[in-house]
């Protein structure tokens, strides 16, 4: 239970913290970052990098959009795919902000191998059915889908 608590007080605290009160959310600077690691995603690219769902990846998209971080661009080669670029304000921002708790997460989580990654998610979702809460949505980090916008620093 120590390690949930750790994990719960480190994205909570990334989630509130001044950082969060002033610029996009962790949620949003996890994307951010992935779209500046790779431009030009497609939005189920950008959710597997992520580990996250489509519709959760291009809510989170939406939101970056909306607040002038990111752009969506025709794909060259398929006009009907858009993919995924940072704006000039975007790219400052990934600059300007250190790691997000979930950046560290996600990258620790890389360092077990196959294995044990598929051990703890089993794990994890028995416990979550053992406590009867397999019915919550898995959004990303403190993602709320009703969560206003806030303007960039």
């Amino acid at each position: 239970m120590d390690a949930l608590r750790r994990i719960v007080r480190v994205l909570s605290a990334s989630a509130h913290g001044p950082a969060a009160r002033r610029g996009p959310t962790g949620a949003q600077l996890f994307v951010l970052r992935q779209i500046d690691a790779a431009p030009g995603l497609s939005i189920g690219e950008l959710a597997a990098r992520t580990l996250a769902g489509q519709s959760t990846v291009s809510e989170v998209v939406s939101r970056l959009v909306e607040r002038g971080l990111a752009a969506r661009r025709a794909n060259p080669t398929d006009a009907r795919q858009t993919r995924l670029v940072l704006t000039a304000r975007g790219r400052a921002v990934v600059r300007d902000t250190a790691p997000t708790a979930q950046e560290r997460l996600a990258a620790g989580l890389t360092t077990l191998d196959a294995t044990e990654r598929e051990g703890l998610a089993r794990a994890l979702e028995r416990w979550l059915e053992a406590a009867g809460l397999t019915e919550l949505p898995a959004t990303m980090f403190f993602e709320d889908d009703h969560a206003p916008s806030r303007p960039a620093s």
